[in-house]
């Protein structure tokens, strides 16, 4: 029985009746497109939420600078300050401490002067003013620092909601155009839906961080602020 001409010919190749050799096809293999970092962000079917995640970012990376200088402004104390002010208090020189405190813009010197200005009055006066200018100086330095934990949660949420809004979008042109249906349609639609949630988590992350970072340091003011206060409730009970 004869064998089918297609069964003798190799796998990988064409048989050359006449010369008995074998040729291979040559392999064409697609060429693949690759995409910048530019075109991703500014993708057409994305723009919509890219836009506000990178202005979400730029004012991110604004309040965080100028949060984190600001209070790093306000963390720095004149050397001897607190030295001075005993000695002024002591000697009775109390203009000269208020002068003092109003030559350094500080939180500290801010306070620290109103309690100058509550000398003479019962101690937990002193202490209550001195509290209550506190808060006030504490709440300007927390100014906007609120928006960056906005930021870092409802820049995931948005970047989610664009995927969610890319796939909808996706499986509906495919829905509407059955016989048009491919993979190539499918992953393209995929990949510009997901670059909105990588988006998002990097915006929100960089937030998170930011947020923490100022939480952080103002925490250290606070301490400073409350050690200095008790410093200066202390030398007011001290003999003159």
């Amino acid at each position: 029985m004869n064998t089918p001409f297609l069964l003798q010919a190799p796998a990988q190749g064409l048989v050359d009746t006449a010369s008995g050799s074998v040729s291979t096809l040559p392999v064409i293999t697609p060429e693949v497109k690759e995409l910048s970092i530019f075109e991703l962000v500014f993708d057409p079917n994305s723009l919509w939420i890219m836009i506000p995640l990178i202005v979400m970012l730029i004012f991110a990376i604004y309040y965080f600078v100028e949060r984190w200088l600001t209070i790093n402004q306000a963390s720095k104390e004149e050397r001897n300050f607190m030295n001075n002010i005993r000695d002024f208090v002591h000697e009775g020189k109390i203009e000269s401490a208020k002068a003092l405190c109003k030559g350094n813009d500080t939180p500290l010197a801010r306070m620290i002067e109103k309690g100058i200005s509550r000398i003479g009055k019962p101690l937990n006066d002193i202490a209550t003013a001195i509290e209550n200018t506190g808060k006030l100086e504490i709440q300007r330095l927390e100014k906007r620092v609120s928006l960056l934990a906005t930021i870092a949660g409802v820049a995931p949420m948005l970047g989610f909601l664009g995927t969610v809004v890319g796939m909808v979008i996706a499986f509906h042109s495919m829905s509407a155009d059955p016989n048009n249906l491919n993979i190539s349609t499918l992953s393209s639609g995929i990949y510009t839906a997901m670059i909105t949630t990588v988006a998002g988590l990097i915006v929100g992350i960089l937030a998170n961080i930011f947020y923490n970072l100022l939480l952080s340091k103002m925490s250290h003011v606070v301490f400073v602020l409350e050690a200095k206060t008790t410093e200066f409730m202390d030398l007011l009970h001290e003999p003159v």
